[in-house]
């Protein structure tokens, strides 16, 4: 028998490939945003599980959704490549820009500004 991991990552596979023959969703942005999620998702082995659903769904949408921006903004040409690398990227550089947002003295940056 299948592990439960293993389950629930073919389904939502199989829920992800049927998502994409719907009319006007890009099933090659979604299949790659896909992708870049699992990415994340596999590579992230110190977090918990809420985390790492968290972390997939974020990226899942971030990526399609970014997709189109990449396309105009970049020689790739392909939304599905365009939707691996957004989905992959987003929360590593979201939580590189938390971190330093949360490090950065905003006093000090407010009083250079005037």
């Amino acid at each position: 028998m299948a592990e439960p991991n293993t389950t629930t990552a073919l389904a939502l596979s199989a829920a992800i490939g049927l998502a994409s023959l719907a009319p006007g969703i890009d099933g090659n942005a979604l299949i790659g945003a896909f992708t870049g999620a699992a990415l994340v998702v596999v590579t992230s082995r110190d977090i918990g599980v809420i985390q790492r659903a968290a972390y997939m769904i974020i990226s899942l949408v971030m990526g399609y959704l970014a997709a189109p921006e990449i396309i105009e903004s970049t020689p790739l040409r392909s939304s599905g490549v365009a939707a691996f690398f957004a989905a992959s990227l987003v929360i590593t550089v979201t939580l590189q820009i938390i971190e330093r947002i949360k490090s950065a003295d905003l006093l000090a940056l407010l009083k250079r500004g005037k």
